[in-house]
């Protein structure tokens, strides 16, 4: 079977590399990217029968990689109530009004992306009464807009079977009143572990289809052409490999990380990579180039909002938080991993994880070796000291961060809850670029919007994509357009370790491309805000195209 040709001509190419020139035309032979360069060159190279697609000026560019996806959950998200903009609790009591009336007959209510800031002033945490006064008859769980705690209803603590006998998991709380009574407060391991069993009961798998099939939607609308998936569940693994034996493929190529949970229990510890293992080599010996577990994922402390993050100095409050993973847990199954071949992925915000995670990487290297060609990786660094950084460069440990994180819309509480130096210290992005440390960017939606536009926006500016009028977050720390598109394209190929096939307009590079109507190099910042993807290609296919 003859392989289509198709030149694609007067565009501005961007070919994923910061210093690179730019070009006028690419070709694509089948699925991948045949040559680059001049209309001349570009002709010359596909041939006289090849077809031919004007591009009519736009801005071409290698498909983003979403560096840090939760598809499934992002997918959920989208149906769930959304409460980002709420600024009160009687607002998320509205909301959550609004949606019991639209749909009355429903058995459970779920909301997302509410804000610290939403709480009275004095109020740091939220509690069940508050929804009560709304509605008592039916479970009512409320995601906050990091995911790292939940706030439910008493129907929902007593739906999830808690109460004041339930204990708290390893890296977990539930908040209790003075009676040891649950406020209706979880967080970390208890919000997404003692709720866990519920909510997934309550799915079927054609919704969790469902959720993947939004999720991949949104994504490829917002030229995203691949993903690193880095909360792998069961019940995530199943749905997508039930659409790739469906479809023969997915919609593009995701690389799995397996959620690692810290059990206490050795022997179940080390259990959980070896059913990455496992998963790993079933996939593999299908030969499919659309779904593969790459690596496994620590969560190693929790957000600085709630102030679960792990610090090296409390709190302003003077609360501090232990890493959900100690050092003894962790260092055995790190080791287990990175001998396996798995990539170890690393939340880690506050400046004590991000510490942590490095000494992971240096126990690696002391028991396994080094030049094994690892690429571990720390997710966030919101918080992180100079000589962390300086390790990371050392250790060849890349920094994978969301620029959405850092809007200045909700970095009040974050701010105010650390209090010192450190609230002007935080994402500093321009410390790992000094340095020479991989850096791939990503949103890590749904706790933030998904749109790779936003994320570039304040990549490049430090500004809010949500109220432009507010001042910019250390706009000094800010990526040029080069360097952020890079980051976004090639840098999350690097550090996934798929740079070999994807993140460039490359020849031998999979043809996956994304077409914008607006040229992030050099018209204004505030036009990204506006601009359109429109066309998405992956693998050489138009995977969505703007109507």
């Amino acid at each position: 079977m003859t392989e289509t040709t198709t030149v694609y001509r007067n565009a501005v190419v961007f070919d994923g590399l910061a210093d690179a020139p730019l070009q006028s035309a690419f070709a694509v032979r089948g699925d991948r990217i045949l040559a680059v360069g001049t209309e001349e060159d570009v002709r010359a190279a596909a041939g006289t029968d090849a077809a031919v697609v004007d591009l009519d000026g736009a801005f071409a560019m290698p498909g983003v990689i979403e560096a840090h996806a939760h598809l499934a959950m992002f997918g959920h998200a989208q149906g769930k109530v959304q409460l980002r903009d709420c600024t009160s609790v009687e607002q998320i009591q509205q909301r959550l009004l609004e949606a019991r009336a639209a749909n009355p007959d429903a058995e459970v209510i779920e909301g997302v992306s509410w804000l610290f800031d939403a709480l009275p002033e004095g109020v740091t945490q939220p509690t069940a009464a508050m929804i009560d006064e709304v509605i008592d008859d039916i479970p009512v769980f409320l995601d906050a807009n990091d995911l790292h705690s939940t706030w439910v209803n008493t129907a929902a603590l007593r739906a999830a079977g808690i109460d004041r006998d339930t204990a708290d998991p390893i890296g977990g709380e539930v908040v209790r009143d003075e009676h040891g009574d649950a406020t209706g407060f979880l967080l970390e391991t208890a919000a997404m572990d003692l709720l866990a069993d519920y909510l997934d009961g309550i799915r079927t798998d054609e919704e969790v289809d469902g959720h993947l099939d939004l999720a991949f939607d949104a994504y490829l609308a917002a030229g995203v052409t691949g993903a690193a998936d880095m909360g792998m569940t069961e019940q995530s693994m199943a749905a997508l490999r039930r659409r790739l034996d469906r479809d023969g493929r997915l919609p593009f190529p995701v690389t799995a990380h397996w959620w690692l949970s810290s059990t206490g229990d050795p022997a179940a510890d080390l259990a959980q990579v070896q059913r990455a293992v496992q998963l790993r080599d079933e996939l593999a010996a299908t030969g499919t180039p659309w779904l593969k577990v790459v690596g496994v994922k620590f969560i190693l402390d929790g957000v600085i909002d709630a102030c679960t993050a792990a610090m090296v100095r409390p709190y302003a409050d003077g609360s501090n938080a232990d890493p959900i993973w100690s050092r003894e847990a962790a260092t055995p199954v790190a080791i287990a991993a990175d001998r396996a071949g798995l990539q170890l992925a690393m939340h880690a915000i506050g400046d004590a994880a991000s510490a942590l995670a490095v000494d992971l990487v240096e126990a690696c290297e002391q028991a396994n070796g080094t030049g094994t060609g690892r690429r571990p990786r720390i997710e966030h660094l919101e918080s992180v000291a100079p000589e962390t950084v300086a390790r990371m460069r050392e250790h060849g440990v890349a920094a994978s961060m969301q620029p959405v994180h850092c809007d200045p819309a909700i970095l009040d509480n974050w701010m105010a809850v650390l209090g010192d130096q450190r609230a002007e210290d935080g994402f500093p992005w321009k410390w790992f670029r000094d340095v020479d440390v991989p850096v791939a960017l990503g949103t890590d939606a749904p706790t933030a919007p998904h749109e790779a536009l936003h994320n570039l926006f304040i990549a490049m500016s430090g500004r809010s994509s949500i109220d432009r009028a507010l001042p910019p977050y250390h706009p000094e720390r800010a990526f040029t357009a080069a360097q952020a598109l890079a980051a976004a394209t090639s840098g999350a190929a690097h550090v996934g370790a798929i740079d070999d096939a994807y993140g460039r307009i490359a020849p031998g590079f999979f043809a996956n491309i994304a077409v914008l109507d607006v040229d992030p190099l050099t018209a204004p910042t505030d036009d990204l805000l506006t601009g359109a993807v429109l066309l998405t290609l992956v693998h050489g296919e138009a995977a969505y195209r703007r109507r």
